[in-house]
């Protein structure tokens, strides 16, 4: 009882602090994420002069991370939304909507009205309802220095049957976050735990919430029983029985002024629903002690559902922190768990099947086949020297003579030779090169891997390739897409303190492959606010133009926006303009 009452009391003591820290977060992010607002809404602003849905064929998108990948779940085709890309200097975020076309390997750019804002790290769910859903929350928006952060808490659905994007208003739902975590389970969407992070500040959470795909309502669980810390970028996957799985994730923590210390999990959580049939189902953590090869301790790793009630790891990176500095040890391992045996292994290559074992085995079975009569019109064969040369490692050259007969050396030489073909093969197999933060799907029991990143070094290599293996047959990797990532612009830190122009950095790293025409239409779409007249001071410029800014605040907005707030973004969003024309 007493070590009971401790822990309890002990859980109260860390719920209260974790309000606190709550509070103070959000009491300091509020002025960034005000400040962001009215980025957010001018890119918002350019997104709803789109009033028709366009889809074209297109190159792979650009490199990127920290996006989603999901498998339709009615077609052959893989759906990418979002993700961000660094290089070196800028933050780019992304709002875009891709398609890959499993059967002929190729890509679609679909334009979409009024799609959610750009964003990273947030979290996809498909549901299979009226042709397909693809259900979006959460997720971040940063400012092109990186200094900066917006942590959404909007809800949205692309429609994948008529190709419209829905955002769905309902009260009572998580906090701001990303790095969070999101399943569907049978009829809801279960969230779990992430990060909100200021310039200062962050707070990590372990909080549930569910979202009813039938009432369009949220609800927070309150489960019994002792369950995760708090963690960000965990491993979350649901059971046959509709139960929940946590392992691993990464959290932060203030040791002392301005030092942190980062903490990887490797503990393993199941989150069961009790009380079936009734209208509020209840809810409990339990400790999970699987048994097999568990993954080596990391953070980035990416997750998906495997064939025969399996979960998948892949990649990720282990930091080793320093005072100064962190380097990584990057991953391209794949890890699967069995939620039925509760065991944990490696997925293991084994290699693809040689068709020159196949011919060698149809010669041998042809030649046995084919009788004395065949071997008849042969000649006989006599003795063979085979000499051959060998250099040693001083450069000697040694010469080996050996006499072996006709028959059984051109047997024994054909199949050594085929084995050392063989093993030079299975040698150079293809992979994904170790890589964090890569988005991955899993269509027909074939694992689909796109991007990520990995560091060398100060530079973030970020990538746009797209890999694929079979889980049933586990033999080899694919390349569908290539690409070298030391042609990768990147661009070091520049010291002359000028700031670039954020619409720039927010519009998505697409500078390289966008067409004259998409930039034409964004000057096309800047000219169109209200110019600043020559001479003209700010305060006359917003007395002026205020008017305009609110009702373009408010449609962005939308109507449930209150006023103080729709004129304090309208304000920022006519500073911004002001700024950048003077």
């Amino acid at each position: 009882m007493g070590k009971k009452g401790k822990r309890e009391k002990k859980g109260k003591g860390a719920e209260k602090t974790a309000a606190k820290m709550e509070k103070k977060v959000s009491r300091r992010a509020k002025k960034e994420e005000e400040d962001l607002e009215a980025l957010i809404a001018e890119f918002q602003s350019l997104d709803a002069k789109k009033t028709q849905v366009i889809e074209s064929s297109c190159p792979p998108p650009s490199p990127r991370l920290n996006g989603s990948l999901s498998a339709h779940p009615e077609k052959d085709e893989l759906i990418l939304f979002g993700g961000e890309y660094f290089n070196g200097q800028k933050t780019y975020l992304y709002n875009d909507l891709y398609v890959y076309n499993i059967r002929k390997n190729s890509w679609a750019k679909v334009e979409v009205p009024n799609p959610p804002p750009r964003r990273c790290a947030h979290q996809a769910a498909v549901v299979p309802t009226a042709g397909g859903q693809l259900w979006v929350f959460g997720g971040e928006f940063a400012s092109p220095n990186g200094e900066q952060f917006y942590h959404y808490k909007d809800l949205w659905v692309l429609h994948l049957a008529t190709k419209t994007w829905e955002q769905i208003k309902a009260s009572g739902g998580p906090s701001g976050r990303s790095g969070h975590r999101m399943v569907a389970c049978k009829r809801q969407l279960i969230v779990f735990g992430g990060f909100h992070e200021s310039t200062r500040d962050y707070i990590y959470y372990n909080d549930v919430y569910a979202f009813n795909l039938d009432s369009f309502t949220w609800s927070k669980l309150a489960p019994s029983g002792i369950g995760p810390a708090p963690r960000s970028g965990c491993q979350m996957a649901t059971t046959p029985e509709g139960s929940i799985i946590i392992y691993g994730g990464y959290c932060k923590q203030r040791v002392k002024k301005d030092v942190d210390k980062g903490t990887l999990h490797t503990d393993m959580f199941l989150l069961k629903t009790e009380g079936v049939g009734k209208e509020e189902d209840r809810w409990a953590w339990s400790r999970l002690n699987p048994s097999g090869v568990k993954p080596t301790p990391r953070s980035g790793f990416s997750v998906a559902v495997a064939p025969n009630n399996r979960s998948l790891l892949f990649g990720g990176v282990h930091d080793e922190e320093e005072e100064e500095s962190i380097e990584g040890d990057f991953f391209n391992d794949i890890y699967l768990y069995d939620t039925g045996k509760n065991r944990w292994f490696p997925g293991q290559l084994k290699g693809p099947k040689s068709e020159k074992k196949k011919r060698r085995r149809g010669r041998q079975t042809e030649a046995e086949g084919a009788g004395d009569e065949e071997m008849e019109k042969q000649p006989a064969q006599g003795p063979v020297e085979i000499v051959k040369e060998v250099v040693a490692e001083d450069g000697t050259v040694m010469t080996i003579k050996q006499v072996i007969s006709g028959l059984a050396d051109e047997k024994e030489r054909s199949e050594s030779e085929e084995e050392e073909e063989e093993d030079g093969a299975l040698g150079q197999q293809v992979e994904p090169c170790p890589r964090s933060n890569a988005m991955v799907a899993v269509k027909h029991g074939v694992l689909y891997v796109y991007g990520g990143m990995f560091e060398v070094g100060d530079r973030q290599f970020t990538l746009s390739d797209l890999y694929s293996i079979d889980l049933h047959k586990m033999e080899e990797w694919k390349v569908l897409v290539e690409m070298d990532p030391k042609a990768q612009e990147w661009l070091e830190e520049s010291d002359s303190g000028e700031e670039d122009d954020d619409m720039e950095g927010a519009e998505g790293g697409e500078e390289e492959e966008e067409s004259s025409e998409e930039e034409s239409e964004d000057e096309e779409g800047e000219e169109q606010h209200p110019p600043v007249q020559p001479g003209e001071k700010h305060t006359d410029y917003l007395s002026r133009t205020e008017q305009y800014w609110i009702q373009l605040a408010r449609s962005n907005m939308g109507p449930d926006a209150k006023e103080k707030k729709v004129v304090k973004v309208a304000h920022a969003m006519a500073k911004t303009v002001y700024e950048d024309s003077v």
